[in-house]
């Protein structure tokens, strides 16, 4: 038999990379960059070259399996797709009839394909309780305030005629992570044209290495710096007068909200001198068309929204969004997911564990509401506001992904049933009742439309091979569909990927064979619309709607609770600013560390520190230390760099070792996320915690 080929696109990550899998006598062969792809233009990450390591390692979950004695024991009988499924919708139906459907929770991970059918899947059976650990702290902040603010989720025109003369990276390091659609090699084909580069981030990373400016500021006041740059724009006149006066709401209360926010107010807090500030604010102002590549690192503190909010204003301002070359927005080119929101009765809406306090994350204000997951946690520990009996887990390494991971342990040993699909044995699968093998991404069926939310580029995963008896994620929620007899999820899988491209005039089929459709381009298409998707029609700067729903409706500055300077007893105890060092080139948070050729490449978690600080605590390159908070510690192996400041520490997250016995396989050893917090304050529109610019010590660890 000859070699077939199907186009498809990478899901080592977020996605978006074109590929042609080459699969002969039914096994995939060969990976590569499809060299037709826009985004990619047949390259490859080492993630992505990783792919045939992933879909027939030997560590694969292969059969649905049930546990046999006491949790965690490693006791298992293999079960048939019908013994395993029927068994559980029989658990389920049992519980909700007794406790009803929001008793029922259900998690995933990062965006990935099977994303949308977690809540769609949680709203035909009737729960308001879905979560993952990023909703409130990764991605959906940034959503949420943009869709308040403008109306849209605008991303940069990296694709388009015209490209970017300065890029602002904030809080992002995209070389490596390439999140959200908006790819490394889009921005590295971009960064050879030598545009203005600014970049804000507590580490020398490659990206500030070779920057124009790089503003090193402490970890966790991003918002300070943002506000700062915005007083110094509209106190120099340096905005775009007409943009502001015919396409915004709220600048004079905007530009006397921010009166006290001088670069010299904000250099204590950010340790980055006033006379850069100002320097950075101009560089941007002053270089049309620039954009903005902002990360999650601005989404892990308690002022996650606000933040967000206020990095916004800096391309509103300056006349950048929705330019070419610019902050643009997308053309939508799908028809809306069907998340069966009509299914969910508006009673259990208002009963969304989080809904009556975080509005822009579990209520109105979120165009996909989901449960604040500190609060999911509490009630299935403690039945209040009423009880969580089942959590059915899709995709997510629990244990290392949410914070305060010990505790998250003992929630997960409390539920009545608990269900985990992942490619493999996790320390999370080891705690379930039913552990169900997914597929692989050259194992499903799906669409991806990139930069996401945006739609301007759709691409087809093609199933190109099957192993063993896994079952996409998906597949397996609508079979649990059926068998419960739910009023929703139960159509076959390709017909909702027919819906939703049917504005294209195309079907998966014809999309598949294309392998991917792109857009059109960005050309100020808010005078072609009649302006902005917001109530005003116009950039709300002061937005009302945000202001009716009970947050501020300016940006402002919320210093985070555990730092130097709201906690000056703790830091007395622990002096050291404690961030991540954010996604590694081999790795996906907590995945892939079962993949040889990227463990040889990266095989330590490693935590960066200064030589000074180093040498204060005797501390050798290359040795592995315990870093300490106080709600435990872990331990790293020390790079010592003076691309950090002296008083920061960064740690890698999502670090586990399934080389080491079960049932923990290490996940308590090296995890970031037994330092983190998750318990208040929160974000009040959002709910985050905090998760990086806490406070932490370091010391020698004389063992691995």
């Amino acid at each position: 038999m000859s070699v077939k080929v199907y186009k498809s696109a990478c899901r080592m990550c977020h996605g978006g990379c074109g590929t042609l899998l080459h699969v002969d006598n039914g096994r995939l062969v060969a990976v590569e960059g499809d060299p037709d792809s826009p985004m990619n233009r047949g390259r490859l990450c080492v993630k992505g070259r990783a792919t045939l390591e992933t879909v027939y390692n030997p560590a694969r979950l292969l059969h649905p399996l049930r546990r046999r004695g006491p949790r965690g024991g490693g006791e298992w009988e293999r079960l048939s797709w019908d013994g395993a499924l029927d068994d559980i919708a029989e658990r389920l139906l049992r519980i909700r009839e007794t406790d009803g459907a929001r008793s029922i929770a259900l998690g995933t991970g990062t965006g990935r394909h099977h994303f949308n059918f977690v809540p769609r899947f949680a709203n035909a059976l009737g729960t308001p309780n879905w979560c993952e650990p990023g909703t409130a702290q990764c991605f959906m902040p940034r959503l949420n305030a943009s869709l308040a603010t403008c109306g849209d989720l605008p991303f940069c025109d990296y694709l388009g005629p015209v490209k970017p003369a300065c890029i602002l990276v904030w809080g992002h390091n995209p070389l490596v992570s390439s999140p959200d659609g908006e790819l490394g090699f889009s921005l590295r084909d971009v960064l050879a044209r030598d545009p203005q580069l600014i970049v804000v981030d507590p580490r020398r990373t490659a990206l500030a290495r070779r920057a124009r400016l790089w503003l090193q500021l402490r970890p966790g006041s991003d918002a300070a710096l943002a506000l700062a740059m915005v007083h110094t724009i509209i106190h120099e006149g340096l905005y775009d007068a007409d943009f502001v006066s015919r396409w915004t709401v709220g600048f004079r209360r905007l530009a006397a909200h921010v009166e006290p926010f001088t670069p010299r107010w904000a250099e204590p807090l950010t340790w980055i001198p006033a006379k850069r500030i100002r320097d950075a604010a101009r560089l941007f102002a002053q270089t049309p068309p620039a954009t903005l590549e902002w990360g999650c690192a601005i989404e892990h503190t308690p002022a996650a929204f606000q933040t967000c909010r206020a990095l916004l204003l800096l391309p509103v301002l300056t006349g950048n969004l929705d330019r070419p070359g610019g902050f643009v927005t997308g053309a939508h080119a799908l028809a809306r997911f069907p998340f069966l929101d009509e299914l969910l009765p508006p009673r259990e809406r208002a009963r969304r564990l989080g809904a009556r306090r975080f509005k822009m994350l579990a209520g109105a204000g979120s165009p996909l509401p989901s449960a604040h997951a500190p609060t999911l946690f509490r009630a299935m520990r403690t039945g209040h506001p009423y009880p969580v009996r089942a959590f059915l887990v899709w995709g997510n390494n629990s244990l290392s992904t949410y914070a305060n991971s010990r505790n998250v342990r003992r929630y997960l040993l409390s539920m009545d049933l608990l269900v985990v699909t992942d490619l493999y044995m996790t320390p999370t699968a080891r705690l379930a009742d039913f552990v169900l093998p997914a597929a692989s991404w050259p194992e499903i069926r799906q669409i991806l439309a990139v930069p996401f939310v945006a739609e301007n580029l759709v691409l087809a995963n093609q199933k190109a091979v099957s192993v063993g008896e896994c079952l996409q994620d998906e597949e397996i929620m609508i079979r649990l569909s059926r068998r419960m007899d739910l009023p929703g999820n139960t159509e076959d899988l390709e017909e909702v990927l027919d819906a939703r491209l049917a504005p294209l005039g195309l079907d998966f089929q014809e999309l598949a064979r294309r392998g991917f459709h792109l857009a059109k381009g960005h050309d100020h298409e808010y005078r072609k619309e009649r302006g902005f998707r917001t109530p005003s029609r116009k950039v709300e700067l002061y937005s009302r709607r945000l202001e009716h729903l009970g947050t501020e409706p300016l940006p402002g500055y919320g210093e985070p609770p555990e730092s130097p300077f709201s906690a000056p007893d703790v830091a007395a105890r622990f002096p050291l600013v404690l961030t991540s060092r954010g996604r590694v080139a081999e790795y996906f948070n907590s995945e892939f560390r079962q993949l040889p050729s990227l463990r040889r490449r990266h095989p330590h978690p490693l935590v960066e520190l200064h030589p000074e600080t180093a040498g204060r605590h005797g501390i050798q390159d290359g040795q592995w230390i315990w870093i300490e908070s106080p709600r435990g510690r872990i331990k790293q192996k020390a790079r010592l760099t003076s691309g950090i400041d002296p008083r920061v520490v960064a740690v890698e997250h999502g670090w586990w070792f399934p080389e080491l016995p079960g049932p923990e396989h290490g996940v308590f050893e090296s995890n970031a996320n037994l330092l983190t917090n998750d318990g208040p304050p929160y974000d009040p529109a959002m709910g985050t915690y905090q998760l990086r610019a806490l406070l932490c010590r370091v010391r020698p660890c004389n063992s691995r």
